[in-house]
């Protein structure tokens, strides 16, 4: 009987070397006497989005980037981001979602300057979305073969699942995507090499909706009793055949280094 042994896709480890590249582009923009600047607009207080806050602000100083968070009511933020959309110290805008009243996240995230949206939220941005591009980065970082594999995709927000059905479908990939509320949910996961979640409802996927030898990416986020959790049952580590993102530092630390790398494009395509 073959010896099974859980590999884990560990974010975290990747992101090290990241940094280190990051650090090295913002001292070479500090040698043009250019400061790459993330403005981070908050308009609803919440400890999730207030952890996510604190990470990128980290991320920023670790690099030499400066980030200025803005908290100000839903009612300001069209002021604020037009106030930021014209100042040039300003490199890279996003707007922390959720919003107080999410109805209204369209409108608001079409307010950033294209050049600008960092996040990739508006409709003309200029740049990749940093999950999906994180969720890239760790599948590569770890040699996962893409290619001539059933690839499910759970979950199709504007966030991730959307634009990331796109990037693998660009480049020739076989993806499947479905919503959670599917009543064959665990027929259809039972057929994919690869699963990737972004519901960010806890606890979709069980031990025994995934076949032997998959790769599983948990990238939903949500919060339960005050904690973090994501999409996979935490009865899903005792399986060791997989191929499967740890229950923390799997794409969440690859996101912030997505995100920063589109803030050093954009202070580089400013200063040309």
């Amino acid at each position: 009987m073959a010896l099974h042994i859980m590999k884990l896709l560990n974010g975290q480890e990747l992101a090290g070397f990241i940094k280190q590249r990051h650090a090295q582009a913002v001292r070479a923009l500090q040698a043009q006497k250019i400061v790459p600047k993330l403005a981070i607009v908050q308009a609803k207080d919440d400890p999730v989005i207030d952890t996510y806050v604190r990470l990128k602000q980290e991320y920023g100083a670790d690099i030499g980037a400066e980030v200025d968070v803005h908290r100000v009511a839903q009612t300001e933020v069209p002021k604020i981001l037009n106030k930021l959309s014209i100042d040039d110290s300003v490199h890279g805008i996003i707007v922390q979602l959720p919003l107080e009243d999410p109805s209204k996240t369209d409108e608001i995230v079409n307010l950033v300057d294209v050049s600008k949206d960092v996040d990739a939220l508006g409709k003309n941005s200029k740049f990749e979305p940093a999950t999906p591009m994180a969720i890239m980065w760790l599948l590569g970082g770890y040699n996962v073969e893409l290619q001539g594999r059933q690839i499910l995709l759970i979950g199709r927000g504007k966030l991730v699942g959307a634009p990331l059905e796109k990037i693998l479908k660009n480049s020739g990939h076989k993806v499947e995507v479905i919503d959670r509320e599917i009543p064959n949910l665990k027929e259809r996961t039972l057929e994919a090499d690869i699963i990737i979640t972004a519901t960010g409802s806890p606890a979709i996927l069980y031990p025994d909706m995934i076949k032997e030898d998959a790769v599983v990416v948990d990238a939903g986020v949500a919060s339960e009793e005050g904690k973090t959790v994501g999409d996979l049952a935490p009865e899903v580590y005792e399986r060791n055949d997989l191929t499967i993102t740890p229950e923390k530092g799997g794409v969440g630390p690859l996101t912030v280094c997505a995100l920063f790398e589109n803030v050093i494009l954009a202070a580089q395509h400013a200063k040309s």
